[in-house]
């Protein structure tokens, strides 16, 4: 090796040297001093979940349409709802308590839940609650409730100048007061648009069982029921079931169940919109300005457009609906006053509007 060789290879070395003492070390992590525990990842600005009755997810109907108002919330918000589902009435108070412990708001749907609702609203005081169909008197619950009688009585009109037999059915789930003022509003549609009509009552004792719900409303058409409307849950299924099969019309509930008959025969849907009653919970929660108590508890009616009915099935003629109208206006003005109670229907004196 020549010296001019060496003498390159010298300087090629003595340059690489002096970049590689230039180069910053690459940075370290910072390490938490010691005695100090590292930072927990940040909680979400919001949470909530729904705990549902004992007919569930897959109701068609109660359950299915509160939580379609939580999921429409969720996907405004960018939150992911929790869902805890309750198969019979003691998983109510265990089911409250453990939604509680994960989330900052707890929605309950049913009448069913007043209760264990009251127990853990004072075992979490910390935390906020919401229950739809019955009013809890705690500071951190806020309560939403429908007058289902006006839109009962609705579809009761509606039913009356259907039926040819002059024969119609109700069927209840459980025989409890909120599904007392579905009947009472029926019947007085009823007999307001047919004074000829009788109505068959019956309950399935149950929300969560179809084929009880089918063998009410077979039993109700063999008395010649041309017209059965249900507020039963889940029991619904069976009853529209039975509604195709033996081909009568049935009315379906909370939600329009016209796609739940395989032969478009389900008249029509009284809406009970659950769904604006759990978003309008999460928005208040939202918005700082959640209210509970008894005294901020929400009624909604026809005037709040709480519940209706709905057509999706078409099979109310645009006559009937004309004719409908005219009785929502005027139990909007106040000229019908819908009888809410089996009580208040004994007294009420049917109207009769051409």
């Amino acid at each position: 090796m020549t010296k001019r060789t060496i003498s390159l290879l010298l300087a090629l070395v003595m340059v690489f040297a002096l970049f590689t003492g230039c180069a910053k070390p690459a940075p370290q992590p910072e390490q938490p001093e010691q005695g100090q525990t590292p930072a927990e990842p940040e909680k979400p600005k919001y949470s909530f979940g729904m705990v549902t009755d004992v007919g569930g997810i897959g109701d068609k109907s109660f359950n299915d349409s509160a939580w379609a108002g939580i999921e429409k919330a969720g996907q405004e918000l960018g939150v992911e709802p929790k869902l805890l589902q309750s198969t019979k009435q003691d998983d109510y108070t265990p089911n409250l308590g453990s939604m509680a412990q994960s989330v900052d708001l707890t929605l309950a749907v049913g009448f069913l839940f007043e209760d264990a609702m009251k127990t853990s609203a004072d075992q979490y005081a910390d935390k906020k609650f919401g229950v739809i169909d019955t009013v809890v008197d705690k500071p951190n619950v806020m309560s939403v409730t429908f007058k289902e009688h006006e839109g009962s009585f609705l579809v009761g009109v509606i039913a009356g100048l259907t039926t040819k037999s002059n024969v119609i059915g109700f069927v209840g789930g459980m025989d409890f007061p909120v599904i007392r003022k579905f009947e009472a509003g029926f019947i007085a549609g009823v007999k307001s648009a047919n004074p000829k009509a009788k109505v068959i009552v019956n309950y399935t004792g149950a929300f969560d069982n179809p084929d009880k719900g089918k063998e009410v409303a077979l039993t109700q058409h063999q008395q010649k029921a041309d017209v059965i409307f249900h507020a039963s849950g889940a029991c619904g299924i069976g009853v529209i079931q039975a509604a195709d099969e033996k081909d009568f019309w049935a009315i379906g509930v909370d939600q329009d169940q016209a796609k739940e008959s395989t032969k478009n025969k389900v008249l029509c849907s009284m809406i009970k919109r659950v769904d604006t009653a759990t978003y309008t919970i999460i928005k208040a929660y939202t918005d700082d300005a959640f209210k509970g108590g008894a005294a901020n508890a929400i009624e909604l009616g026809l005037k709040e457009e709480g519940v209706g009915y709905s057509d999706n099935g078409k099979n109310v003629s645009a006559e009937l609906a004309a004719h409908v109208e005219k009785y929502k206006a005027a139990i909007n003005d106040g000229t019908i006053a819908v009888p809410p109670t089996r009580e208040d229907l004994e007294t009420f004196k049917p109207v009769e509007i051409k």
